[in-house]
């Protein structure tokens, strides 16, 4: 089976709702490099009927979620228009196959950032803004039983994202430090600072930016960068309210019925 009849198989299952077995098992010698190219794919796929990119996520940015995938680096995904949801808007969860959410800090760059050899500083001068957000995450591979080339194949397993709070200038905030709650039905589920990103979020941002020039990609101006998730994901059952406060951001929220 080549990368097209792989790629159609995953469209299949985020159309009609239902899991497929975990692509390294089926195709064990599938490769980092290969994943991508499935990943793309989909995208052109999604591009040709009428969807746009608006930007691009970030995936396993803890060194536990990389340890778990024995892999030493994170991996990113696309995010299309239809993707995007309100700030405290209700979510379908039939929408969806087996959702979790995720707290992040995303990035809205006001310039274009191509790599190799990204720093530190272009990141800062290529960012409008900075602001809360929440990654629902979905996996069209059954029960979450992923490995890398899984989650990379599956567009990193992104499904939708949600921007809220106010924007913050980069030079504002440090983000770093920022603090982080996180609420399920009002009660605080978890708590963490922007350090939990690699450090800084700013470092995935720039490891994003790099790791795209590989496929000669680059992050453009007014796109969203999710640049990862502060803590563990959390599953999500119907009737659940989310909402994250960010230090200095603002908070962000959503709801599944």
């Amino acid at each position: 089976m080549n990368i097209t009849e792989i790629a159609a198989l995953l469209l299949e299952a985020e159309k009609k709702k239902k899991p497929i077995d975990p692509l390294t098992n089926v195709f064990p010698h599938l490769t980092a490099d290969e994943a991508y190219q499935i990943q793309l794919k989909q995208v052109e796929y999604k591009l040709e009927n009428g969807r746009t990119i608006v930007g691009k996520k970030i995936g396993l940015t803890s060194k536990a979620m990389q340890n778990l995938l024995q892999v030493s680096e994170p991996d990113y995904g696309h995010l299309l228009d239809d993707m995007i949801v309100l700030d405290g808007e209700n979510v379908f969860l039939d929408e969806f196959i087996q959702p979790k959410v995720e707290f992040e800090i995303a990035f809205i760059l006001k310039k274009d950032l191509k790599g190799p050899n990204v720093t530190m500083m272009d990141v800062i001068h290529a960012t409008e803004y900075v602001a809360p957000a929440i990654e629902i995450i979905d996996s069209r591979i059954r029960d979450w039983k992923i490995r890398f080339e899984d989650t990379v194949a599956d567009n990193g397993s992104s499904a939708r994202a949600i921007i809220g709070g106010k924007p913050m200038p980069i030079e504002n905030v440090d983000l770093s430090h920022i603090g982080m709650a996180a609420y399920r039905n009002g009660q605080l589920i978890n708590t963490a600072a922007g350090a939990a990103v690699m450090g800084n979020p700013i470092h995935a941002v720039i490891w994003l930016a790099n790791a795209l020039s590989r496929y000669h990609i680059s992050l453009h101006k007014g796109e969203i960068i999710l640049s990862g998730a502060l803590t563990a994901a959390v599953p999500v059952s119907r009737g659940d309210a989310f909402t994250v406060k960010f230090a200095h951001m603002g908070e962000v929220s959503v709801s599944f019925i």
